[in-house]
């Protein structure tokens, strides 16, 4: 029996890992055909990332989870690793049942650690296992679960599988203390903490029986491990196992090295690991693909990306369009990607000359357009997405979904022209007014003749560049121009500034668009055109210090325009508003009695981390203030992200209904903001439940600067 069980344990596991090496393998193959991008800057960096990442588990710390399983993750991940060692020492009880490592033997601290981390990996994994069942999809609600559309076996599989080597350790250590307590081992004494007492039991059993016993026990965890491995092998798209070798990797190649998420600004159109600048696009070859309009078209660290995904649902949790009925989901999305890209592998590694020799059927599977009726995904889906960067957020392997979709966009817009019709009025407007709307360039400096202070005007007075005595560049933008409750806050943020004696100038006609919304809805083209006439004109006038009210402009020109080569301090209005309080030069005088609640825009709190500012303001300026559910970094997107103030939401409920209505349940009679489309937003909201027959709410929403200005001026 002992010939047999060592023969059948070779060739299980000659064939595993076979089946193993094969399929990585396949994996490196696939990931070289995606295009080129450089992640190996900061390497130091990057590898201090990935440990603080894996151990201090930073991001499996965040809702929906809590630390409670992060640690038991955190846990599994360890043991995962620790325990190797005893998958070692099983080979070497199918010859010798009194094997021990070389070097280490017998060495208590070994020892400990092997049966600590088994017992916890015991306790980790049924844990896990506890928190998976208890949240399985609800037949009545299945959505509400964050494992919806996850492969429910597979994770069942790997989570059963690490359960079983567990126990088997455990076995093997109480056989192993039970034989050498026969045998009148010393090393006994010492070595088996926390299985001993098991070990106690079989201590009447014969050597030989022990021996046959440690053999079996030894077989059958590498018959599991091993069986695994094939299973693991022969389904590449099992995402919650391929995370755990995956993973590494993908944190160590995340878009940025200090491990902040790929937030804020979004990557441009590269070739050849080179960003693409449309001013020289006639120095790109003509087949250079615009955006993304079929697999072979991502980076390679998009597929890598899509592999990586655990299926764990927590971007999928914390998605608005997901938490309105819309059928996007991050997860997935990322998942069809990932079963694609496999699905169609051969044809993506294969040369040009053998893809005319591949089946007909795969063909045909690597034709399927990546989005319409009859593609990978649907056009609802990635036209729902509102950018808010909250799947970013949450994500646990640093997966970058708004870039991927965001780079599918651009296909659609740039190459197929296959979009939302309601954007059609969106570019034309940015491209031949300069904003969404499509006002007239004079009506940028209306809001001036409503205060009665002045404001300087850059170039009036014959202006070259901006004078010195002048503290910031005041960007209105074009909703702070045009868009009435906007122009309340632009005016309240210059008579603040007025107050405060902080002198400031705007542009006038000479603004025009960041390109923001363009950007976000796939019009690489016209962001890049809007941002160069704004970036000339910036650099021109020598501007440094830029102020403004709405954090798509404070994204464009802080995160995203040095791409460019515009490089300026930006500050939101509620930044310098709240320094400008703590320096004494603005002073609340009354507080409001009114209970205050707080909506994080996505682009001021997620995008580029302004959380503090804005609720230290309304600290300053209201008696009570009271926090939403989901508030700072898990805050409920209004809706209006990702150019969707343009389009109509006609699928599931509304997304700023659903914010509105969160807000008036915390009780607060003004619900303050920080940017101009959730002022719109969430004012609709507002003002459709307050339409509705006894709901007469009293709620107002207001921008922050405008708390502040009624306290200052009580």
């Amino acid at each position: 029996m002992d010939v047999l069980v060592m023969i059948v344990a070779a060739i299980v596991t000659v064939i595993a890992v076979g089946l193993f090496a094969r399929t990585v393998v396949g994996f490196v193959r696939q990931f070289k055909v995606g295009k080129s991008i450089n992640r190996t800057d900061k390497p130091a960096l990057r590898t201090l990332t990935l440990l603080k990442e894996v151990f201090l588990a930073t991001r499996l710390k965040q809702k929906p989870v809590g630390p409670i399983v992060a640690v038991s993750h955190l846990i599994v991940l360890i043991a995962f690793g620790v325990l190797f060692f005893t998958l070692v020492t099983a080979y070497g009880q199918l010859i010798n049942p009194d094997f021990a490592l070389p070097l280490i033997g017998h060495w208590p601290a070994f020892s400990y650690l092997i049966e600590i981390m088994s017992w916890l990996m015991v306790l980790a994994i049924l844990i896990l296992i506890a928190v998976r069942v208890a949240r399985r999809p609800n037949p009545q609600q299945p959505r509400k679960s964050r494992f919806f559309g996850s492969t429910m076996w597979q994770a069942y599989y790997v989570e059963f599988t690490i359960l079983a080597i567990g126990i088997f350790v455990l076995a093997l250590r109480a056989a192993e203390y039970a034989r050498g307590s026969v045998q009148g081992e010393e090393f006994i004494h010492s070595n088996f903490p926390l299985t001993g007492w098991i070990g106690e039991n079989w201590t009447g059993l014969s050597l030989e029986t022990l021996a046959t016993l440690i053999l079996l026990l030894a077989f059958g965890k590498i018959l599991v491990s091993m069986a695994w491995f094939v299973t693991v092998a022969m389904t590449p798209t099992m995402g919650v196992a391929w995370h755990r070798f995956l993973a590494f990797f993908n944190v160590w190649f995340q878009r940025n090295a200090n491990g902040k998420p790929a937030l804020g600004q979004l990557e441009p159109i590269r070739y050849d690991g080179v960003a693409l600048d449309f001013e020289k696009l006639d120095d790109f070859p003509d087949d250079i693909a615009l955006g993304v309009t079929a697999m072979t078209d991502f980076s390679w660290k998009a597929l890598l990306d899509f592999s990586t995904c655990t299926e764990c649902g927590r971007c999928q949790s914390q998605c608005p369009a997901w938490n309105t009925e819309k059928p996007l989901s991050p997860k997935l999305l990322t998942i069809a990607m990932r079963n694609h890209a496999h699905a169609i592998s051969p044809w993506m590694t294969a040369t040009e000359e053998e893809r005319a020799h591949l089946d007909p059927a795969l063909i045909e599977l690597a034709e399927k357009p990546l989005v319409g009726e009859d593609g990978v995904i649907t056009d609802d889906i990635l036209w729902s997405c509102t950018t808010c960067g909250a799947c970013v957020n949450q994500c646990p392997v640093d997966i970058a979904h708004i870039d991927h979709i965001v780079d599918i966009r651009r296909s659609q817009v740039l190459v197929l022209s296959e979009f939302p019709t309601e954007l059609n009025g969106l570019f034309k407007n940015v491209e031949n007014k300069g904003n969404p709307w499509g006002m007239n360039a004079s009506g940028r400096n209306d809001w001036i003749s409503e205060v009665d202070f002045d404001v300087k005007v850059f170039g009036m007075d014959g202006e070259d560049t901006i004078p010195e005595d002048i503290d910031y560049l005041f960007w209105v933008g074009c909703a702070g121009a045009y868009e009435d409750r906007a122009k309340r806050t632009t005016k309240n943020v210059a008579e603040l500034m007025n107050i405060a004696g902080v002198s400031f100038m705007v542009l006038g006609e000479g603004e025009t668009c960041t390109g923001d919304p363009a950007r976000r809805a796939g019009n690489e083209f016209l962001f890049q055109m809007q941002a160069a006439q704004n970036i000339e004109v910036l650099n021109e006038i020598k501007a440094t210090k830029i102020v403004v009210t709405c954090p798509h402009c404070l994204n464009a020109l802080k995160r995203e325009y040095p791409q460019l080569g515009g490089n300026y301090e930006v500050v939101h209005h509620t930044e310098l508003l709240n320094d400008l309080v703590k320096a004494g030069r603005l002073t609340p005088v009354n507080k409001i009695d009114q209970t205050v609640t707080y909506h994080d825009p996505c682009y001021l709190g997620r995008h580029n981390q302004v959380y503090n500012p804005p609720r230290e303001l309304i600290s300053a300026t209201a008696d009570s203030f009271v926090e939403m559910d989901r508030n700072r970094d898990k805050s409920f997107c209004c809706g209006a992200g990702g150019a969707r103030m343009w389009m109509e939401e006609k699928l599931g409920t509304r997304i700023n209904q659903t914010r509105g209505d969160e807000a008036i349940a915390t009780g607060a009679k003004r619900i303050a903001v920080g940017c101009p489309f959730c002022s719109v937003m969430l004012n609709d909201a507002v003002n459709t439940r307050q339409q509705e027959p006894g709901r007469a709410l009293g709620v107002e929403v207001v921008d922050v600067s405008t708390l502040l200005l009624d306290a200052a001026k009580s």
